[in-house]
């Protein structure tokens, strides 16, 4: 809350969580509601329809996200200059972990809609997450980057909360099959997540999205945060393998 004081409006989406979130909110001013999650995509889309948005402009960040002077300082001015015709903005994030930005472990940069104008936008799930859905208009991307902090509830929170995520990623593999249109589409965010889900059902495929991050785009010279990090994300794509395991014997 202490990085959204430069927003005069702003909304809290709470998932009936029972750590005093709400209770902190209001007390620093933020209108706060409360909506069971169910996915991103229906908890933003909730969002939009329920929270009472003064503005024109709606940015969406996570609890586990920062906005830094310059993100902000960048929002103003591509919103100054955005036409009539700009529906939303991608942004991007640096995935931190302690201090240190993992630019290389994390394939920076991975775009999300997340500026959009009020109405003019829904979401739709993908996989654990979510993007852009019967956008009226288009869509341009700002470049200076948010702080992500993945791992600000500790390691065993995330390992929880990635869990789930690998059932939800494994059911969107087998539900979303291929076509040839999808892999040659200019829209990347549809052909990001064709091929996703294509080198998912590669065999090994675990292995080489380490040896593919860590070794060949360098994460090792992040450090001890780069190995900790490719090694996170091992095991979350052995889950979502296992995960596909069990669907398909069931």
């Amino acid at each position: 809350m202490d990085k959204l004081q430069w927003c005069n409006d702003i909304h809290v989406v709470d998932s009936a969580s029972t750590d005093g979130t709400i209770e902190i909110a209001k007390t620093l001013g933020a209108k706060v509601y409360v909506n069971h999650f169910k996915s991103f995509a229906h908890q933003r889309n909730w969002s939009l329809d329920n929270c009472e948005i003064k503005h024109e402009w709606v940015l969406f960040l996570d609890a586990d996200e920062h906005a830094t002077k310059e993100f902000v300082d960048s929002l103003y001015e591509h919103v100054a200059k955005a036409s009539h015709a700009t529906a939303g903005f991608y942004c991007c994030g640096k995935t931190m972990l302690g201090k240190r930005w993992l630019k290389r472990s994390d394939n920076f940069p991975k775009w999300q809609y997340r500026l959009l104008r009020h109405g003019r936008s829904q979401f739709v799930d993908v996989g654990h997450g979510q993007k852009e859905g019967n956008v009226d208009g288009q869509i341009g991307y700002i470049p200076e980057p948010y702080l992500h902090y993945p791992f600000s509830h500790g390691f065993d929170a995330w390992h929880k909360k990635h869990l789930s995520y690998a059932v939800r990623d494994a059911c969107a593999i087998a539900d979303s099959p291929i076509t040839f249109s999808s892999l040659i589409t200019l829209h990347g965010s549809k052909r990001n997540t064709a091929i996703k889900n294509i080198v998912r059902r590669l065999p090994g495929w675990p292995s080489f999205r380490f040896f593919y991050t860590y070794i060949l785009l360098g994460g090792f010279l992040e450090g001890m945060e780069g190995s900790i990090y490719c090694r996170k994300i091992l095991w979350y794509e052995k889950q979502v393998k296992r995960e596909m395991k069990l669907q398909r014997r069931n």
